[in-house]
């Protein structure tokens, strides 16, 4: 495996160094792209170990001290960390599972990798999460950043676009070259390493690896962690052996009826995959690649015609396209963004003409107002509301349809659309599985206009933003079951 295989446009270099001659091993410092296959962060370590004749280490960090840390995220990645450790016993790696006591303790350990390491390979993310935080630029090792997101490179594009339609025009045009640059659905295949059987002694002893209880995600021991215990685990399951069967059972039993039944909250008819798509734990590329082998598609069957339709570009089936929208136009436009601005959940990020029409309907008499506290209670007065956030707070999610009614509604309900963004944001982020995904600040800030334009008639509080209702909501979509499903009683 040459590691001149990795696109430029993928490679980012930290620490400007020759690989260090005198290193003892080649490490793969995990944590965005959680997973053993179909990783270009990976490959690039793989293919460093071999040119240096080293064993490879792989180390996936799980550091505490952000804002929403709690028991539902970590043990969806320590649910991951199971399956890593049990996949990796037939590689010829050491895989290290590290978990954060208190925070700090991932950057020391950085620091004595990085005076053992030759170089040391870590993933690229847009948002700047914990785990990402501990990489330290100033350590005496070469250090490598791997984009591993999405099908199209984060530096494939030099702005941030404003509409989705501007994005898969932009797509149509660039994509096809880069389909073509997959990473190796199994890195590990013929590959021939020297093996480290344990980490050096003094590693061991002042970074002891993850215990098997706690990797079991076991209450007694999540409860030892300095993260929030009041907000519990969900029954989705985490990890790469999740995300697969949730993806072969998409592809089996829901793809078809995907563009009739996916906005029906009744008819479970998504794919699931967000939460496995934010932690890494399965690869757009993957995704991709199973969906076209299902049908039978090459890169020949896309349209030359590059005029930013939903429709007809992927040479695939109506089912398949109206999922590929999803899985790369709208989920990769999120990231686009969040690598392009900086500020991506800041309230100013929003287009001019958002802050203007919610500027001058800032002080509009609003019919109701919640405190984020009642909001997160499913205290108000919308039955159908209430059900969305009571979904939130007991699955992780909310249906996809929904999602964008419950933003809508605490922008109406709240004294001020920054205050809206700012409850939205603590909500998302502190229930949803996937939270704090670019994914997810992209939902958020439609409901503020973002990615959208103005829709007339001119409201109260909405101005020009696009209005939805949970009477009209209601009216479009089934809801029946799902209210019985989500309701007070069921509690």
């Amino acid at each position: 495996m040459n590691i001149s295989a990795i696109s430029e446009l993928r490679l980012s270099v930290l620490h400007k160094l020759p690989p260090k001659a005198d290193g003892k091993y080649v490490v793969y410092w995990m944590t965005a792209a959680r997973r053993d296959r179909w990783n270009f962060a990976l490959q690039r370590a793989i293919g460093w170990a071999l040119e240096l004749k080293r064993p490879l280490v792989i180390i996936e960090v799980l550091a505490c001290g952000g804002r929403w840390d709690s028991d539902r995220h970590h043990g969806f990645v320590l649910q991951g960390m199971v399956d890593i450790a049990r996949r990796m016993k037939k590689c010829p790696a050491l895989y290290y599972p590290y978990v954060e006591s208190k925070p700090g303790e991932c950057r020391s350990l950085f620091g004595a990798i990085g005076d053992e390491a030759c170089v040391v390979v870590t993933d690229d993310y847009p948002i700047a999460l914990p785990s990402m935080q501990t990489v330290n630029a100033h350590a005496s090792v070469r250090i490598e950043k791997v984009d591993s997101n999405g099908l199209l490179p984060l530096r494939a594009t030099n702005q941030a676009f404003p509409t989705a339609y501007a994005f898969r025009r932009f797509l149509q045009r660039t994509l096809r070259e880069h389909l073509l640059d997959a990473p190796e659905s199994a890195p590990f295949a013929r590959v021939d390493l020297p093996r480290l059987r344990l980490m050096p002694a003094a590693i061991l002893r002042r970074w002891p690896p993850a215990l098997t209880r706690l990797l079991a995600g076991e209450s007694a021991d999540l409860s030892a962690l300095p993260i929030d215990h009041n907000v519990p685990t969900v029954t989705t399951v985490g990890g790469p052996d999740a995300a697969e069967a949730r993806l072969t059972k998409f592809l089996a039993e829901r793809l078809g009826s995907y563009p009739e039944l996916r906005n029906q909250p009744e008819a479970d008819s998504t794919s699931g995959l967000a939460p496995y798509l934010h932690f890494g734990h399965i690869s757009a590329h993957e995704v991709f690649n199973e969906l076209a082998r299902q049908e039978g598609w090459s890169p020949a069957r896309l349209a030359e015609k590059t005029s930013g339709s939903r429709e007809g570009w992927w040479g695939m089936s109506e089912a398949a396209e109206a999922f590929l929208d999803q899985l790369v136009t709208w989920r990769e436009l999120g990231f686009n963004f969040c690598e392009h601005e900086s500020k991506y959940d800041d309230y100013q990020s929003l287009p001019p003409w958002c802050k203007a029409t919610l500027s001058k309907h800032a002080k509009d008499r609003r019919p109701h107002t919640y405190t984020v506290e009642e909001f997160a209670s499913a205290g108000t007065h919308d039955r159908l509301w209430n059900a969305a956030q009571r979904q939130l707070t007991t699955e992780g999610e909310i249906h996809n349809y929904l999602r964008m009614l419950w933003g809508k509604k605490i922008l109406e309900w709240t004294a001020g659309p920054q205050e809206a963004l700012d409850i939205m944001i603590e909500l998302n982020n502190r229930y949803a599985v996937d939270g704090q995904d670019p994914n997810s600040y992209s939902g958020i800030f439609w409901t503020l206009g973002r990615y959208d334009r103005p829709w007339g008639p001119e409201r109260p509080i909405f101005g020009t933003v696009r209005y939805m209702s949970s009477e009209n909501t209601a009216r479009k979509v089934r809801v029946g079951s799902y209210l019985r499903r989500y309701s007070a009683d069921v509690d």
